[in-house]
């Protein structure tokens, strides 16, 4: 048997967390232990909860989805924050990140596509709706990169690379270049840790930041 993956909904829309909480329940292994309309409300109760992973809407109310993930970072240090939202905003993607959030997934995604990415956080990915890897590597290639900063990636870390600039999903990266997911997961890893300083989060805000 699966290990049950427990997960926590933090949006201030009631069918949606409704739907999303739905959408858990028909997955078998993975069970929604609480949900809540706020931020502040989450940092109340998440750290009892102790969810293995964290749903966080980024536009919430007074305090919003990524302004709770800083705080979180701190009351719960290892927290899995995948951020759902509803625009591809560059500016969102390297602050979340930055803040500590461990993936970023449109709201649009698929229910099949959201389950995914839960397992894929709890197996040490780091998700994204393809939309927004795609806007992450864009970026990354129009960064310039300073003197002793540069990191020479692999031929074949750059054909990786190459795949999520094109739009592909991760199946499709797998595909072309004759290799399993597993190890475009662990590719991407890589790749992110040749271009970190100190933490996979900082290097991504660091070095792709416009």
């Amino acid at each position: 048997m699966k290990k049950i993956i427990t997960v926590a909904i933090v949006d201030d829309e009631a069918d949606l967390r409704e739907h999303i909480a739905g959408y858990l329940a028909a997955a078998g292994n993975i069970r929604c232990v609480s949900a809540y309309a706020s931020a502040e409300e989450a940092l109340r109760h998440l750290p009892e909860d102790k969810p293995d992973v964290i749903l966080m809407d980024i536009n919430l109310g007074e305090m919003d989805g990524i302004e709770c993930v800083r705080r979180l970072t701190v009351l719960m240090p290892t927290a899995l924050v995948l951020m759902l939202t509803v625009f591809e905003d560059t500016d969102q993607i390297f602050r979340a990140l930055t803040a500590g959030a461990s993936g970023f997934l449109l709201k649009r995604q698929s229910p099949k596509k959201l389950l995914e990415a839960i397992e894929e956080v709890c197996a040490g990915g780091s998700p994204m709706s393809t939309p927004i890897a795609r806007k992450v590597v864009q970026s990354f290639k129009a960064a310039p990169v300073r003197g002793d900063e540069a990191t020479d990636l692999s031929e074949r870390e750059r054909a990786v690379l190459d795949g999520l600039a094109a739009g592909l999903a991760y199946k499709q990266i797998a595909a072309q270049l004759g290799i399993s997911i597993h190890t475009v997961r662990n590719y991407i890893r890589r790749i992110y840790e040749k271009l970190h300083v100190c933490s996979r989060t900082e290097a991504v805000a660091k070095f792709l930041k416009k």
